[in-house]
């Protein structure tokens, strides 16, 4: 029982630490579109809301055509 419960926490340990760092990523991207917002849009959020929305619409249309991906929210 020992070797299941090792391979257990190896998985939730090894799902944590790629969790860490997909929240490292996502608040590095957020702190560099404030400073794009601070430095180029005088600290209007407009723009780049925008852009993000339309960017992330395409990005979820292009593998394969369709938004469904939507539908899961």
């Amino acid at each position: 029982m020992k070797h299941q419960n090792e391979t257990t926490i190896a998985y939730f340990g090894r799902n944590l630490y790629y969790m860490f760092g997909i929240v490292l990523v996502w608040r590095g991207v957020w702190y560099v579109l404030d400073w794009v917002d601070i430095s180029f849009f005088s600290g209007n959020h407009y723009w780049t809301g925008a852009v993000g929305v339309l960017l992330g619409l395409v990005l979820l249309y292009m593998p394969d055509g369709d938004l469904k991906e939507i539908e899961k929210l």
